[in-house]
């Protein structure tokens, strides 16, 4: 706990509210709306109780920040839930978990580690106030710095973009050939994906980027199964997703598979934008991320 009299610095803190495994965006003065799953490039401070909690604290000033205030998420359900549940219901939830873990302990799979859950976006959860972006002018959009263990991409462009800019973080060192990131990156679309020849469409040429870079940058032989590939806006210029999960079975990789998803966006210029994020199943507490910075996507 922070000492007393101690105002902690805006930043990310353990969910006052109880949420597992959340962290909460502290403004510097009262909690805000905004939640997170903790987890890798989360940097999370030490708990604290507010100064003067007992009373009602000013709702954040959204308005300031120039955007009506946002839906409030729905939040995990807190020790609130067991009392309005009555005896009855107390003793139902005990029962249930007491059968789940006897269950458990009958199991013969005990040494085998569970399989990484996807963790889905909070709707209404976007970046806190003051995020750091990622400028990219060559593509011409900009998207916000995933923060902490994220480094800023220092390796060989993209075959799939004229430059790249963007982020990536380290996931297995120790990877076959390299190490093994994930990534999110953007760059101008390199030529020979069918753009620009007349009959080019959005969805026809990022579906022709996903097919090269399945076999391009993940362990082969591997599966696809589609998630999502559907037409979007960006600040009110087409755009097409297409979002796929990768999995295989390939000694010497930490994980098993990997979330993907390709953002094309018609920037108005000869080549589109190409947003490409990419979150192996090691790290799959990160993949709600994708659909936060999908939806935090700027023209410049």
């Amino acid at each position: 706990m922070t000492g007393p009299g101690t105002t902690p610095p805006p930043g990310w803190y353990p969910d006052p509210d109880g949420g597992a495994g959340l962290v909460r965006w502290w403004n510097g003065s009262v909690w805000s709306d905004v939640t997170t799953p903790a987890g890798p490039g989360v940097t999370v401070g030490r708990s604290f109780e507010p100064a003067g909690a007992a009373h009602t604290e000013p709702a954040p000033a959204w308005d300031a920040w120039g955007t009506p205030e946002p839906a409030r998420p729905r939040r995990r359900a807190s020790t609130g839930l067991l009392v309005a549940l009555g005896a009855s219901g107390l003793a139902l939830v005990l029962l249930l978990v007491a059968v789940l873990v006897s269950t458990s302990g009958d199991s013969d799979g005990g040494d085998e580690d569970p399989v990484p859950r996807a963790v889905p976006s909070a709707p209404g959860n976007p970046f806190p106030p003051g995020t750091v972006r990622v400028f990219d002018q060559e593509a011409g959009i900009s998207y916000p710095w995933l923060g902490d263990g994220w480094s800023e991409w220092d390796r060989e462009p993209q075959i799939e973009t004229t430059s790249t800019a963007g982020q990536y973080l380290v996931t297995q060192e120790d990877a076959p050939g390299a190490e093994f990131i994930a990534q999110c990156t953007s760059g101008p679309l390199s030529a020979g994906y069918g753009w620009g020849s007349g009959s080019g469409t959005l969805q026809g040429t990022v579906e022709a980027v996903a097919d090269q870079v399945r076999t391009r940058y993940y362990p082969v032989p591997n599966e696809r199964k589609v998630l999502r590939s559907e037409a979007r806006t960006v600040d009110g210029v087409d755009a097409w997703l297409y979002e796929f999960d990768l999995s295989w079975d390939v000694a010497g990789y930490d994980a098993t598979g990997e979330r993907a998803a390709l953002l094309l966006i018609d920037v108005g210029k000869p080549a589109p934008a190409l947003l490409y994020l990419s979150i192996p199943n090691t790290h799959a507490e990160l993949y709600g991320t994708i659909d936060r910075v999908l939806d935090d996507v700027d023209l410049l």
